[in-house]
């Protein structure tokens, strides 16, 4: 095959097919508990985090809610993968062959908001969020100014952490942010890229600008404790009693449990058996809906 403009033209179409291809097989699991926001500026800033809205009886004029504001931000990052296709593939019409790679890539597009989620929801315990603690601490600030009290969202242990999460509102627990969606871009000009006329190689490759980071912190609970019956209530318990600072509750109600392969035959043995080892009945059958991810662990 003559390395025409046609042809390349041609090759590209059949990594772009292929690159969609290999996307289009994959369905994220970051949607379960993050929710998307797109950016517009090298980074956003999220200082309004931390206040949750509640209606009161109007009496008398209204009372603007004069929330505090947080120095949290979330930058985007730029990521990329690039493959190249000598010469030599299209010379000899064999780059046929070369075409699974390319829905590989596809599917690394899409798998990569995942990773870019649950890495951070496990780095949680050392990572900080808009109150300055780390996401899963056991020292979050709650309440006035000048009386604040330590609330704790984590139980501390030495295991494969587990995570029971609140994604039932309209801001989820995790935020994946957007400046640029995943594309695909070719370098195949010789006239124009020093890469083709020195190395006599074809370069496709896929980026995007986004990065992931934490909303509120009241709807997330972490364990490295057994995932068991008592710790599995105890996380359930504590984040249905959160509270606002001005001392309302939250309504927090947990509906996913999300964890690692290391727990997820405790996982289904806690929440989906719908009898216990004895046979009594399981009163935490499915209580929330339980997601397993290879992200984790």
């Amino acid at each position: 095959m003559n390395i025409s403009a046609p042809a390349l033209a041609a090759i590209y179409n059949a990594v772009k097919l292929h690159f969609n291809q290999g996307r289009n097989s994959y369905s994220p699991y970051w949607e379960k508990i993050a929710t998307l926001v797109n950016s517009t500026a090298a980074q956003e800033d999220y200082a309004w985090l931390g206040e949750f809205s509640r209606l009161r009886e109007w009496i008398g004029d209204r009372q603007v809610n004069q929330m505090r504001i947080y120095d949290y931000s979330i930058k985007n990052k730029k990521f990329e993968a690039t493959e190249g296709i000598l010469a030599e593939y299209i010379e000899d019409d064999t780059y046929g062959v070369l075409m699974p790679k390319f829905a590989d890539m596809g599917y690394a597009a899409a798998t990569h908001p995942d990773e870019l989620i649950f890495a951070l929801l496990a780095a949680g315990f050392t990572t900080a969020c808009y109150d300055g603690q780390n996401f899963f601490d056991t020292d979050h600030p709650v309440g006035e100014v000048g009386s604040e009290v330590s609330v704790s969202n984590m139980q501390a242990g030495t295991g494969s952490p587990w995570f029971l999460l609140d994604t039932t509102r309209p801001l989820k627990p995790l935020i994946l942010q957007r400046r640029r969606d995943y594309r695909l871009q070719a370098k195949t000009d010789a006239g124009t890229s020093d890469h083709v006329f020195i190395k006599d190689e074809y370069l496709y490759g896929v980026d995007a600008r986004v990065n992931a980071g934490f909303a509120f912190w009241q709807q997330a609970f972490a364990s490295k404790a057994a995932l068991d019956d008592t710790n599995f209530d105890a996380g359930i318990e504590s984040m249905m009693k959160l509270k606002t600072d001005k001392g309302r509750k939250l309504g927090i109600m947990p509906n996913l449990l999300v964890v690692g392969p290391s727990n997820r035959a405790a996982a289904k043995k806690v929440v989906e058996a719908e009898n216990k080892a004895q046979g009594e009945s399981n009163t935490n059958y499915k209580a929330v809906e339980v997601a397993v991810v290879p992200w984790l662990d």
